[in-house]
C-alpha cells in the first residue's frame, strides 16, 4: 500500500526507507488436501492481484523490484514470489498473473525437474515443472526465473559439498535450462544462517529470499509474507501494515 505524504511526515521516513513488501505463494489449484497451507485457489489469486492493482499497486518479480528500489523508485511496487516450481503455475498462476499486468519470480528446483514434492510427508503428490514448462515461464515478460536449490533440502544442516551442490550447483543447472543469467535464491524451508547467506553471495546470486530471517539482514535475507487461500483483502491489507511495523530496512548485506 502506498504510504501518504502525511504518513511519511509523521513517521520521519519514506516508503523506501521501509523493506520491500514481497509475497510468497507456491502452489496454485484445488486446496481440499493442503496440510501445509501451500495452496490458493486461482479464484482467490485473481481477487488477491485485483486488490493490489485497486490499491494502485503492480506485482512485479523480485529482480525488477530491487532494481528500482536502488534508483529511489518502486513506491507502487510488490514483489510476487511462487516456490518450488509446481507444474500449475503455467496453467493456473501465470494466465491470472498476464491479466492483471504482474510479473512474478518462480522460484525451482532443478534437482527434481519434471518431478514432484516429494519432501513434503503429508498431503498430495503435486507435479513440478519439466524444462519445458521452466522455459516457457523464463520466456514471459515480467517473469523471473531463480533457484531453490537443486533438491530442497535445509541448508542450514547441509555439509560443505552438498552446500555447494545446492546453491553453486543449481544456479549453474538452471542457467542451462533458461540460457540465462539466474540472480535470485530462495532458501528451501526458509531456513539460513550466515554460512548459508555467505554461500549463497560467494556464488555469484544477486539476492536471496527468506521468510523471517530474524537478525539477519540486507539483499540476501529479503523477509517474505505468506498468502494463501485464507488471505482476504482485510487479511491482506492487515499482513501488509504489519510487515512494515516489524521489518528493518534492507541495506547492506550483515
Amino acid at each position: 500500500m502506498p504510504v501518504s505524504a502525511d504518513s511519511s511526515r509523521r513517521t520521519g521516513t519514506s516508503s523506501l526507507d521501509a523493506p520491500p513488501w514481497v509475497a510468497m505463494y507456491h502452489s496454485v489449484g484445488d486446496c481440499s488436501d493442503d496440510p501445509y497451507r501451500i495452496t490458493v485457489s486461482p479464484e482467490r489469486l485473481d481477487q488477491q492481484l485485483a486488490w493490489l492493482r485497486r490499491r494502485g499497486l503492480r506485482g512485479v518479480c523480485v529482480r525488477d523490484l530491487l532494481a528500482a528500489r536502488a534508483r529511489g523508485q518502486g513506491q507502487d511496487l510488490v514483489g510476487l514470489t511462487f516456490d518450488d516450481g509446481y507444474a500449475d503455475f503455467v496453467e493456473a498462476a501465470l494466465p491470472l498473473l498476464q491479466r492483471h499486468g504482474c510479473g512474478a519470480t518462480l522460484f525451482v528446483l532443478p534437482g527434481r525437474l519434471g518431478g514432484d514434492n516429494a519432501w513434503d510427508p503429508m498431503g498430495p503428490r503435486k507435479p513440478l515443472l519439466d524444462k519445458q514448462g521452466i522455459r516457457l515461464a523464463a520466456a514471459c515478460e515480467g517473469m523471473e526465473v531463480g533457484s531453490h536449490g537443486l533438491t530442497h533440502v535445509d541448508l542450514t544442516k547441509a555439509d560443505d559439498s552438498v552446500l555447494r551442490s545446492e546453491i553453486a550447483g543449481s544456479r549453474a543447472a538452471l542457467s542451462e535450462v533458461i540460457g540465462a543469467h539466474v540472480d535470485g535464491f530462495c532458501y528451501p524451508y526458509g531456513t539460513l544462517d550466515r554460512r548459508v547467506v555467505d554461500a549463497v553471495r560467494d556464488a555469484g546470486y544477486g539476492y536471496g529470499c527468506a521468510i523471517d530471517p530474524g537478525q539477519l539482514t540486507g539483499p540476501y535475507a529479503l523477509p517474505r509474507v505468506h498468502v494463501g487461500e485464507n488471505d482476504t483483502a482485510l487479511r491482506l491489507l492487515l499482513k501488509h501494515k504489519l510487515h512494515r511495523l516489524r521489518r528493518r530496512p534492507v541495506g547492506a548485506a550483515r
